[in-house]
């Protein structure tokens, strides 16, 4: 079965499940709305980053995206409603409650993607997250994803992993049978996203300008194709596309 296929009749019978009898209507389906995790520490610090985020993904690719995010907490029956889950913080992620880890476990084995983004400085809550769900999937540690991997290549040719600082030129992930379900990243990608209501950028971008926040959307539309989509640009009747493009 597709994951796309799985994943929707998955969201359609938890949606059924959640909903009082005699009410069936399944709402706006036909946009990807993210949802934002909140856990017990600084959960939102790039607050308008997902806004502008889905604000590109409408733009440059055929993905519809609501403008707004769907702040969940991480024990709720409605995150499997989401296929895409953010998570972002500055400092370590609190211990979590059994309620929250099975949740969460649930999620990322049934299908969930979840995005890790840490704005701190001194990489606490990326270690925090990369612990966290060795803890859930146990048997597994937190490995590189490679430079080849599709996640790199599902949109755009992305070179290397960006945000609004360059702390770590890798990002971490997490496998779940074949699919990285989990990645982790600690260059504040929020922070490279984030635009105010005025319009002007939130934050600067360090050490490499307007370029760098290019790479970090670039990153932010290729992981959210791969949510999507998963592997499909390993088939090999892309590849002919996928070197136009780089030529």
């Amino acid at each position: 079965m597709h994951r796309r296929d799985f994943l929707t009749g998955l969201l359609a019978a938890t949606s059924l499940a959640l909903l009082p009898g005699g009410a069936r209507a399944f709402g706006e389906t036909s946009r990807l709305v993210f949802a934002h995790g909140r856990h017990g520490g600084n959960w939102a610090p790039r607050r308008n980053a997902l806004r502008r985020l889905a604000f590109e993904i409408g733009n440059r690719t055929s993905i519809a995206a609501a403008p707004e995010e769907k702040v969940l907490e991480l024990h709720a029956p409605e995150l499997f409603l989401h296929p895409f889950l953010y998570l972002a913080g500055e400092g370590p992620i609190p211990a979590l409650g059994q309620s929250e880890l099975d949740n969460l476990r649930r999620y990322v084995t049934y299908g969930g993607f979840v995005l890790c983004d840490g704005a701190d400085a001194d990489g606490a809550f990326v270690r925090s997250c990369e612990e966290l769900f060795a803890k859930i999937l146990p048997g597994q540690q937190a490995g590189r994803i490679p430079p080849d991997h599709v996640l790199y290549k599902s949109f755009y040719l992305v070179d290397h992993p960006a945000g609004r600082t360059l702390q770590r030129p890798w990002q971490s992930g997490f496998v779940v049978d074949g699919r990285l379900a989990v990645v982790i990243n600690a260059n504040d990608l929020g922070g490279a996203w984030a635009r105010d209501e005025l319009g002007s950028w939130e934050y600067e971008v360090r050490p490499g300008g307007e370029a760098q926040r290019e790479q970090a959307f670039r990153l932010g539309v290729n992981t959210v194709m791969y949510a999507m989509c998963t592997d499909y640009k390993e088939d090999q009747v892309h590849i002919p596309f996928i070197m136009k493009r780089r030529r």
